[in-house]
C-alpha cells in the first residue's frame, strides 16, 4: 500500500496556496476546475501531496482538532520567526521529546494544525 495524499478543504484557495508554497514550500503540481464552483489544486514533493479542494458548495469546513500536518525543516527557529513576520498562528512553545528532535506547532488559513520539526 502506498499513502498518495492528505485533502484538505479549504475556504480561499489563494490564501491556502501562499501558506503551503511560501512558507512550507511546496510545490504546484497541478491545478484544476473540479466542477461548477470547485477548484482542486495538489501541491508537494516526491510521490506524498497535500490535495486543496475549494467547493463554493461547502460552506460548513471541520478539521479534527487532534491531526497534524508534519514537516521537517532545517531551523525550527527560523521557521518560527518567518511564521511571526507573516503573522501565521503559533499554537505552541518549542517541544523537544528527545535530544534529537525539536518542533512546535502553527495553524494554517484554514485552522488545519501544521508541524514544524527539526531533527538534530
Amino acid at each position: 500500500m502506498k499513502f498518495c495524499w492528505c485533502t484538505i478543504y479549504v475556504k480561499n484557495m489563494e490564501e491556502s496556496l501562499k501558506f503551503y508554497k511560501e512558507i512550507v514550500g511546496l510545490e504546484e503540481k497541478r491545478r484544476f476546475a473540479a466542477g461548477p464552483g470547485m477548484e482542486i489544486t495538489f501541491l508537494g514533493e516526491g510521490d506524498t501531496e497535500i490535495e486543496l479542494i475549494c467547493d463554493a458548495n461547502k460552506v460548513d469546513l471541520s478539521y479534527g482538532k487532534d491531526i497534524s500536518l508534519g514537516f521537517q525543516v532545517e531551523s525550527v527557529d527560523e521557521m518560527h520567526a518567518l511564521l511571526q513576520e507573516k503573522g501565521v498562528p503559533v499554537l505552541s512553545g518549542m517541544i523537544s521529546p528527545n535530544p534529537h528532535t525539536k518542533f512546535f506547532f502553527a495553524q494554517d488559513p484554514n485552522g488545519v494544525k501544521v508541524q514544524f520539526a527539526q531533527m538534530m
